[in-house]
């Protein structure tokens, strides 16, 4: 038995490195994988409204032999794939949710495919489609090789600030989870080292007392003053807040008529910061300007916390391992129609100096530590598993995100292609994660240090379940 031990490691050490037979098999199911990613493209589906595209991913993952848990941690689009038994366990994150507002064509010039309805400008229909081609080649190689261990696919809701990995997290799901392996649709190719802007988020409703704006404007109390008395604060906050901090807003209910003193206003409010413990001093400050705007209109306030998402948790030894395999599989290369699109696309672009589109072939540097970006609820994984992330060329170089033009190239041959480069990319590097346990041991170590005297807690309350209605507003497609 021992001697059997001993070979089995040993071959686990020696199989480590390309797998040529993983990235065929990639291949050989991309054209499939890209009708997915498009089915979900058209789907467009907001947060946890995504029934179609929770769905057709759990069914390709189900006809490919994995075993599907559907409706997980409260949220009826959120599942768990999992394939093969005992240790380690490996997880594959897949994003499937679309922004509201973005509905567009395939085409280098605006042009919705339904007016006000949402898209995908952030990509992730290809993220989603991406990780469970990964996922599945990851099968076929684990069952042809007989290496033991388990693969789980989380299929995971309403990133898009609705925080559903926070859930996931909460309930458990990735308690037993050795490593999670992730990407996400961007402008380069490159391995994610830096960290994430923390992340609290809120609805704000103000009730006030409706009356005839002209004929008795004194029986009322506006509840969209009150708004507007918050939102002129948090204006005048952001002079004494650290430069890293962001502050953004929408007021997604203000009122029926002019003429009429509005008895409801709600606000949705986004702040962020690379540190949590410095994001709750601002967001209480955020909460006193709401207080204030409701002292001063004599209207109620009331606040609906919708997620909270953590500052990422890099993990080097997983970065470096992405990062060689990144590198095996090389970039994207367009064709000449490809090059057409991209150069008319580049034309839309407010910033003239457009990075090359060589761009989209290289390997680029890893983000920077210290970098300054988004905010996403991949990080509360990662500071519960040792994660690991990259960024492949989804969109044409110098694309902006959340745009049009990004819908746009994630709808395309351009997005399908980077698709194929992050599935690959990822596949290998699960491999590399089944067959070396030293590398699962180096991740685990990072990631005991970072942690090390820094205590997890969301900030959402422990009480409340997924915000399931958070996309209820105007702008979203979605009936009211």
């Amino acid at each position: 038995m021992k001697h059997l031990l001993c070979l089995l490691v040993l071959t686990r050490f020696l199989s480590a490195g390309d797998h040529p037979e993983i990235r065929n098999d990639v291949d050989s199911k991309a054209a499939h994988f890209g009708d997915v990613s498009r089915k979900i493209w058209e789907f467009a589906e907001v947060g946890y409204k995504e029934t179609k595209s929770s769905a057709l991913l759990a069914a390709e993952l189900r006809a490919a032999g994995f075993t599907v848990e559907a409706g997980v941690a409260g949220m009826p689009t959120a599942f768990v794939a999992s394939y093969g038994q005992g240790k380690p366990v490996i997880g594959i994150l897949g994003e499937f949710d679309a922004l509201p507002g973005l509905s567009q064509e395939d085409v280098p010039e605006k042009k919705p495919r339904v007016d006000g309805a949402p898209g995908h400008g952030c990509g992730h229909n290809l993220f989603g489609a991406g990780s469970a081609l990964a996922a599945i080649a990851l099968k076929d190689w684990l069952a042809s090789r007989k290496i033991p261990g388990t693969i789980r696919f989380f299929g995971t809701p309403a990133e898009e600030g609705g925080g559903g990995k926070v859930y996931m997290a909460r309930a458990g799901l990735f308690r037993d989870v050795d490593a999670v392996i992730a990407w996400h649709p961007g402008d380069s190719n490159r391995v994610t080292s830096g960290s994430s802007l923390g992340n609290i988020n809120a609805k704000f409703r103000f009730y006030g007392k409706p009356a005839h704006a002209a004929a008795s404007p004194e029986q009322g109390r506006s509840a969209l003053d009150g708004l507007m008395i918050m939102s002129m604060a948090v204006e005048m906050l952001r002079e004494h807040v650290p430069s890293t901090t962001r502050i953004h807003y929408i007021f997604t209910k203000a009122g029926a008529a002019p003429n009429v003193v509005p008895d409801f206003a709600e606000g949705y409010f986004y702040a962020r910061h690379p540190d949590m413990p410095t994001l709750d001093g601002i967001w209480e400050r955020i909460v006193k300007c709401a207080q204030a705007g409701a002292l001063a209109s004599e209207t109620r306030m009331e606040m609906e916390i919708i997620a909270s998402v953590y500052n990422l948790l890099p993990n080097t030894p997983l970065i470096d391992a992405l990062g060689r395999n990144l590198r095996i599989v090389g970039g994207v290369n367009y064709s000449p129609e490809e090059t057409a699109f991209a150069e008319t696309l580049r034309k839309s672009f407010l910033k003239p100096d457009a990075s090359p589109l060589s761009k989209a072939t290289e390997i680029g540097a890893a983000d920077q530590p210290s970098s300054v970006g988004g905010s996403t609820d991949v990080a509360d994984v990662s500071w519960n598993v040792p994660v690991g992330q990259i960024t492949t060329a989804t969109f044409v170089p110098g694309t902006p995100g959340h745009s049009w033009q990004s819908a746009a190239c994630a709808g395309s041959s351009i997005g399908r292609k980077g698709m194929v480069v992050a599935a690959k990319t990822l596949a290998l590097t699960v491999a590399d994660l089944f067959t070396d346990p030293k590398l699962l041991e180096a991740a685990r170590k990072d990631f005991d240090a970072r942690r090390a005297g820094n205590e997890y807690k969301s900030r959402i309350p422990a009480n409340q379940g997924p915000p399931l209605h958070y996309r209820d507003y105007a702008g979203t497609g979605e009936s009211q």
